[in-house]
């Protein structure tokens, strides 16, 4: 599969061309409102190339929001995809037995972090992953206290949305949310809370949980979990200094909390490791995630410590979790990753991005960051390096300059994510990052 470079991005219409414009007039009339914010009607994909409904031909920097790891439709998730199709479906995971399911949690307990038995709970979004997590810490410690994170994103179900922090109007007329959580400033060293700078400030977001709110705020022996990315995914793709996580994961045992790293967006060799997670040394009691794991099939899971098992039939479950030909998918999405060595590659190319970028920062003043792992990155527009007012219009400009020119891109904080497939070739990543540069200048030029 890497290697595909016979497509490349060609705009034979201007974006969003007369087909693609019929498409979001029915859309907007028949579906519910949501996040939608490139008028890019897709039609096909292969590796890292979109086409749309007009023919037009797109790098694809979102890989339908860090879901398509392995690339658009890799021939070997479409042979799994396919194969199990025509075989079985759906015969209730939660009443019966899979062969396919438990190959896929063998293999899940063997890729995550910990060298201890585990066990797993398929779902079918990051946010069912969370929900189970905040089940199992209750039944697990019989605590109906959290812990979470200012700029965290976790989903959209009300107990995954009492974690979210991160602005309107994502939680807004949603209260009251599921009681007991409280967040605190994340590690966002840029844009620190506390007003302190790195490495000076002795990581004091982590220390001031003991130092303060298990004080004042909230009794530690009453915390189920905390709840932490180790990259934030929405809040900006920020990537905490190196003792941050560790220093949290020795609060957490210290205190009998359980540590439940959410990697729905930056599992899956993302960011240059299976799971981000291992960048930091840390183990954690839980992880949840989905997005990268099937390839665009809807498939999630919980794998966890087995000592923390529910142990009672009914206490929690999921009709459609681990759906035979979902999990297919997974299987084969992991078994490309490792063959195909893309978590490495992710780190190479990340590599490659990340100098690009800096050499932009060092062109365009209105970049004020740029940060990331692998191919995890953003790049953050201000309006003054100084004042580090964040600059949206910008944002807004080269997102849009960027699909009229054939470069999807996703907006992440005041800036724009970089998150290509795994399997993007050097040669189309160079071309969409000269995509990029050209729709900075030209935003800029504009403004």
């Amino acid at each position: 599969m890497i290697g595909l470079n016979g497509i490349h991005p060609k705009m034979v219409t201007e974006a969003p061309g007369p087909k693609a414009q019929e498409i979001i007039e029915l859309d907007s009339r028949f579906l519910a409102t949501s996040t939608k914010c490139s008028p890019v009607v897709g039609e096909k994909g292969k590796g890292a190339m979109v086409m749309d409904v007009d023919g037009n031909w797109y790098v694809d920097f979102t890989s339908g929001i860090g879901v398509t790891n392995t690339g658009h439709c890799h021939p070997k998730v479409v042979s799994a995809i396919t194969n199990q199709a025509s075989q079985l479906m759906h015969f209730a995971g939660t009443d019966f037995y899979y062969r396919v399911q438990v190959s896929l949690a063998e293999k899940l307990a063997g890729i995550t972090p910990g060298d201890f038995p585990k066990k797993v709970f398929y779902t079918n979004s990051g946010a069912e992953s969370v929900e189970c997590a905040i089940k199992l810490s209750k039944w697990a410690t019989g605590r109906t206290q959290f812990i979470g994170f200012i700029g965290g994103f976790h989903g959209r179900t009300m107990g995954a949305n009492a974690f979210m922090a991160n602005g309107m109007p994502a939680i807004g007329k949603y209260f009251p949310m599921m009681p007991g959580v409280t967040k605190v400033p994340y590690a966002y060293c840029y844009r620190c809370a506390y007003k302190m700078e790195y490495p000076s400030c002795g990581c004091y977001c982590a220390k001031i949980l003991e130092e303060v709110y298990f004080k004042k705020v909230v009794p530690p022996d009453e915390v189920a979990m905390m709840l932490v990315e180790p990259v934030q995914g929405e809040g900006g793709y920020v990537v905490p200094p190196k003792e941050f996580l560790p220093t949290l994961k020795k609060l957490c045992d210290s205190h009998g909390i359980l540590f439940v790293d959410d990697e729905v967006q930056a599992g899956f060799g993302r960011t240059g490791k299976m799971f981000a997670i291992e960048h930091f040394g840390v183990v954690p009691d839980a992880i949840t995630m989905a997005k990268g794991m099937g390839s665009g099939m809807p498939i999630g899971a919980c794998v966890y410590n087995a000592k923390l098992d529910f142990g009672v039939q009914g206490a929690h479950s999921n009709t459609y979790g681990g759906n035979l030909v979902a999990s297919a998918a997974a299987l084969a999405t992991i078994e490309i990753l490792e063959e195909e060595k893309l978590p490495d590659r992710a780190e190479k190319l990340g590599a490659v991005m990340m100098g690009r970028l800096r050499e932009m920062q060092a062109r365009f003043p209105p970049i004020g960051d740029v940060r990331g792992l692998g191919l995890m990155q953003v790049v953050e527009f201000v309006k003054d390096r100084r004042t580090k007012q964040p600059d949206e219009q910008l944002t807004d400009a080269v997102l849009r300059q960027g699909y009229k020119s054939g470069l999807i891109l996703l907006p992440c904080g005041s800036g724009v994510r970089l998150i290509p497939p795994l399997v993007i070739t050097e040669e189309q990543l160079c071309q969409g990052l000269d995509l990029l540069e050209s729709a900075i200048a030209y935003a800029l030029k504009e403004q």
